[in-house]
Protein backbone atom coordinates (compact mmCIF):
# COMPACT_ATOMS: atom_id res chain seq x y z
CA UNK A 1 0.00 0.00 0.00
CA UNK A 2 1.37 3.38 -1.37
CA UNK A 3 0.82 6.22 1.76
CA UNK A 4 0.08 9.46 0.38
CA UNK A 5 -0.26 12.20 2.90
CA UNK A 6 -2.26 15.65 2.09
CA UNK A 7 0.09 18.65 1.80
CA UNK A 8 -1.51 21.49 3.08
CA UNK A 9 -0.88 25.02 3.93
CA UNK A 10 -1.77 26.78 6.66
CA UNK A 11 -1.20 30.64 7.52
CA UNK A 12 -0.56 31.74 11.08
CA UNK A 13 -1.78 35.68 11.17
CA UNK A 14 -1.71 37.33 14.30
CA UNK A 15 -2.80 41.12 14.39
CA UNK A 16 -3.30 42.88 18.15
CA UNK A 17 -3.74 39.68 20.21
CA UNK A 18 -6.08 38.52 17.68
CA UNK A 19 -5.73 35.64 15.08
CA UNK A 20 -7.54 34.94 11.52
CA UNK A 21 -9.78 32.33 11.12
CA UNK A 22 -12.21 31.09 8.99
CA UNK A 23 -15.55 29.49 9.96
CA UNK A 24 -16.43 26.50 7.34
CA UNK A 25 -19.03 24.13 6.61
CA UNK A 26 -17.35 20.65 6.36
CA UNK A 27 -19.60 17.62 5.87
CA UNK A 28 -22.41 19.34 7.20
CA UNK A 29 -20.43 20.61 10.24
CA UNK A 30 -19.40 24.28 11.46
CA UNK A 31 -15.80 24.21 12.42
CA UNK A 32 -13.02 26.82 12.53
CA UNK A 33 -9.55 26.53 10.92
CA UNK A 34 -6.94 28.48 9.96
CA UNK A 35 -6.79 29.73 5.87
CA UNK A 36 -5.32 26.66 4.76
CA UNK A 37 -5.89 24.73 1.54
CA UNK A 38 -3.99 22.12 -0.15
CA UNK A 39 -1.18 22.22 -2.08
CA UNK A 40 -1.60 22.28 -5.81
CA UNK A 41 0.45 20.32 -8.20
CA UNK A 42 3.44 22.59 -9.48
CA UNK A 43 2.53 25.27 -7.12
CA UNK A 44 5.31 26.68 -4.55
CA UNK A 45 4.71 26.48 -1.00
CA UNK A 46 4.84 30.22 -0.25
CA UNK A 47 2.38 30.72 -3.64
CA UNK A 48 -0.27 27.87 -2.07
CA UNK A 49 -0.24 29.75 1.32
CA UNK A 50 -0.89 33.36 -0.01
CA UNK A 51 -3.50 31.86 -2.48
CA UNK A 52 -5.52 30.13 -0.38
CA UNK A 53 -5.40 32.90 2.63
CA UNK A 54 -6.82 35.09 -0.37
CA UNK A 55 -9.39 32.73 -1.59
CA UNK A 56 -10.64 32.28 1.90
CA UNK A 57 -10.51 35.50 3.99
CA UNK A 58 -10.00 38.02 0.91
CA UNK A 59 -6.33 39.14 2.83
CA UNK A 60 -3.64 39.56 1.23
CA UNK A 61 -0.89 37.31 2.78
CA UNK A 62 2.87 37.76 3.60
CA UNK A 63 4.67 35.19 4.93
CA UNK A 64 7.58 35.67 7.16
CA UNK A 65 8.50 32.24 8.84
CA UNK A 66 7.74 29.26 9.09
CA UNK A 67 5.66 28.13 12.43
CA UNK A 68 6.42 24.73 11.85
CA UNK A 69 5.59 21.06 9.56
CA UNK A 70 3.35 19.09 11.28
CA UNK A 71 1.88 15.48 10.22
CA UNK A 72 -1.78 14.35 11.89
CA UNK A 73 -3.34 11.55 10.78
CA UNK A 74 -7.24 11.59 11.27
CA UNK A 75 -8.88 9.12 13.85
CA UNK A 76 -12.14 8.37 12.74
CA UNK A 77 -11.25 7.87 8.59
CA UNK A 78 -7.28 7.47 9.02
CA UNK A 79 -6.13 9.96 6.65
CA UNK A 80 -2.87 11.57 6.96
CA UNK A 81 -2.46 15.41 6.25
CA UNK A 82 1.28 16.87 6.52
CA UNK A 83 0.75 20.45 7.01
CA UNK A 84 3.05 23.44 6.49
CA UNK A 85 2.24 26.69 9.06
CA UNK A 86 3.73 29.94 7.72
CA UNK A 87 3.08 33.13 10.26
CA UNK A 88 3.10 36.52 8.19
CA UNK A 89 1.10 39.71 8.09
CA UNK A 90 -2.02 40.71 5.92
CA UNK A 91 -2.89 43.72 4.15
CA UNK A 92 -4.68 44.95 1.22
CA UNK A 93 -8.04 43.45 2.75
CA UNK A 94 -10.82 43.73 -0.67
CA UNK A 95 -14.43 42.63 1.26
CA UNK A 96 -16.02 42.94 -1.91
CA UNK A 97 -14.28 39.31 -2.63
CA UNK A 98 -16.38 36.34 -2.45
CA UNK A 99 -15.25 33.67 -0.15
CA UNK A 100 -14.19 29.63 -1.55
CA UNK A 101 -17.45 27.79 -0.66
CA UNK A 102 -17.50 25.96 1.78
CA UNK A 103 -16.49 29.57 4.03
CA UNK A 104 -18.96 31.02 5.60
CA UNK A 105 -17.44 33.69 7.80
CA UNK A 106 -14.16 35.37 8.92
CA UNK A 107 -13.17 35.93 12.30
CA UNK A 108 -10.35 37.38 14.44
CA UNK A 109 -10.17 35.79 17.93
CA UNK A 110 -8.18 35.89 20.58
CA UNK A 111 -6.40 32.83 21.74
CA UNK A 112 -9.01 32.41 24.90
CA UNK A 113 -11.62 32.17 22.14
CA UNK A 114 -9.93 29.70 20.31
CA UNK A 115 -9.56 27.37 23.17
CA UNK A 116 -13.17 27.95 23.68
CA UNK A 117 -13.89 26.79 20.21
CA UNK A 118 -11.71 23.43 20.49
CA UNK A 119 -14.26 20.88 19.92
CA UNK A 120 -15.28 23.00 16.96
CA UNK A 121 -11.45 23.18 15.71
CA UNK A 122 -11.19 21.02 11.92
CA UNK A 123 -8.15 19.22 13.22
CA UNK A 124 -5.78 19.64 16.50
CA UNK A 125 -3.54 21.45 14.31
CA UNK A 126 -5.70 24.42 14.62
CA UNK A 127 -5.10 24.89 17.91
CA UNK A 128 -1.22 23.81 17.46
CA UNK A 129 -0.31 26.37 15.36
CA UNK A 130 -1.21 29.07 17.51
CA UNK A 131 -0.04 27.56 20.76
CA UNK A 132 3.30 26.99 18.36
CA UNK A 133 3.24 30.48 16.97
CA UNK A 134 2.32 32.19 20.99
CA UNK A 135 6.08 30.03 22.34
CA UNK A 136 7.77 31.81 19.55
CA UNK A 137 8.30 29.10 17.39
CA UNK A 138 9.71 30.57 14.42
CA UNK A 139 11.97 28.79 11.91
CA UNK A 140 13.74 31.09 8.64
CA UNK A 141 11.85 30.72 5.44
CA UNK A 142 15.33 29.42 4.06
CA UNK A 143 15.37 26.29 6.41
CA UNK A 144 12.24 24.92 3.78
CA UNK A 145 13.81 26.82 0.55
CA UNK A 146 14.35 23.41 -1.46
CA UNK A 147 10.69 23.00 -1.64
CA UNK A 148 9.10 26.71 -1.56
CA UNK A 149 10.35 26.95 -5.50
Amino acid sequence: MVWKPDVTVAAVVERDGRFLLVEELIRGRRVFNQPAGHLEDGESLLHAVIRETAEETAWRFSPQWLVGTYLWRNPRTGHSTLRFAFSGEVDAHAPERPLDPPIIAVHWLAHGEILKRRTRLRSPLVLRCVEDYLAGQRVALTAVEAILQ
